[in-house]
């Protein structure tokens, strides 16, 4: 096995051990750095000496020996009965050797749910999903998202804090408030997604380390929740968007709008899975927001050419998708669908009721999308204008860069 090969498998396993090690052991925070310490140590001896017959077994096993050495040195440096007493040791627990298989089969998802607690901030909740579920080191999270290692190290460890101090038992909640946390998760990755397939900031449009872990952590809730029409929806989301990828920059690393792109570049295989999985999810009942966004990305992704997009159809389904999800981008997304199927004017009518909605009035995407149909209805000053103003309010390079010629070309 190479080691590309045990670093994805390492990968994959990693929110396992974690959730195995959390859930007989507890302390979240001691049982990371012990599951860390162990998935280093295969990353050095597997490729050396060969993969284990029973991998998990054996990352557990170390990572359980780690944790009692920790914990054993935490004791001596406190010194107090109290703390022992809180502190039991591993070896002192009633309970199951910690490498036989877990008795339930979602760990991975109780283990984003912790992550996703609602006490942290989404900030946090990235954080900590992608340090402990997703495996990536602190220094590749804050180059990921452009801030200090420094900043994403105090992140973490203040999301680890809270999650210790709110006692948070290592079980899925029951009832309505599994249903939120569940939402919680799905939110996260959905937001890791974004960022890493058009980044917010920085000098390039995408991170696609972000996109490919955001499409990984969903393949695992998928997998525990197979039946979950959501989860589905997020994942053919991801797969239909990110199929369009090769094709959204030039060489130089330019933006390519979706009209203008060489769609023969596009995934096939990723908006196959992607078509599969929403029609599927869209048969078992009423959709959900995930599951109308893939669908309008399905109906994207299968039109031979911009021209013959399905326009109206887009447009239905954006107005299914407004009466369950009250989102000003979503409202946008709407008015260039309708500008599309109708003509310039009416979309620039459903903007000028969106520019009082303060949620995106100071946006740069509402000024360009004002730019793009005010191309199309043939009034390039007030065009070269907005786009302008677009490229003044966003930080990201290369949409600062398109924007520009898109203005140049009208002057």
């Amino acid at each position: 096995m190479t080691g590309d090969d045990v670093e994805g498998l390492l990968r994959a396993l990693a929110p396992q051990v974690l959730g195995a090690v959390v859930r007989r052991y507890g302390n979240f925070a001691t049982a990371e750095d012990a599951a860390q310490e162990a998935l280093l140590a295969a990353s050095v001896q597997w490729p050396r000496e060969g993969v284990p017959d029973n991998p998990r077994g054996w990352l557990i096993t170390v990572a359980s020996r780690r944790l009692t050495d920790l914990l054993r040195a935490e004791q001596a440096r406190r010194r107090r009965e109290d703390t022992v007493a809180r502190q039991v040791l591993p070896g002192e627990w009633l309970a199951p050797a910690a490498d036989r298989p877990p008795p339930e089969p979602d760990d991975t998802l109780i283990l984003l749910s912790m992550c996703c607690h609602p006490s942290l901030s989404t900030a946090s909740q990235i954080g900590l999903t992608l340090r402990a579920v997703g495996g990536l080191t602190t220094a590749e999270i804050a180059r990921a998202f452009l801030v200090p290692e420094s900043t994403m190290t105090r992140r973490i460890s203040r999301a680890k804090q809270r999650v210790k101090e709110s006692g948070i038992p290592f079980a899925m909640p029951a009832g309505p408030e599994r249903a939120a946390r569940l939402g919680a998760v799905l939110h996260v990755l959905y937001l890791i997604f974004n960022e890493g397939y058009a980044s917010t900031s920085g000098p390039s449009l995408h991170r696609g380390e972000l996109s490919a872990e955001a499409i990984r952590l969903a393949r695992l809730v998928h997998g525990v929740l197979p039946g979950d029409g959501e989860v589905a929806g997020l994942l053919a989301l991801m797969l239909l968007t990110d199929a369009r990828r090769p094709a959204r920059t030039g060489p130089d690393g330019a933006l390519i709008p979706m009209a203008e792109q060489d769609r023969s570049l596009w995934d096939a295989r990723h908006i196959a899975e992607g078509v599969a999985l929403v029609t599927k999810a869209l048969s078992q009942g009423v959709p959900g927001p995930y599951q109308l966004q893939a669908a309008i990305a399905a109906v994207h992704d299968e039109a031979p050419s911009a021209e013959a997009t399905d326009w109206p159809q887009i447009t239905a389904l954006y107005e299914l998708l407004m009466r369950i999800s009250d989102n000003p981008l979503v409202r946008l997304n709407h008015a260039v669908a309708v500008a599309m199927a109708h003509g310039a004017p009416a979309g620039l009518d459903l903007l000028g009721r969106l520019a009082a909605d303060g949620r995106v009035a100071e946006d740069h995407r509402l000024y360009a999308v004002r730019a793009h149909l005010l191309e199309m209805s043939g009034d390039h000053p007030a065009a070269r204008d907005a786009y302008r103003e677009a490229a003044a309010r966003t930080t990201s390079l290369p949409q600062q860069r398109y924007l520009h010629s898109r203005a140049n070309r009208l002057t």
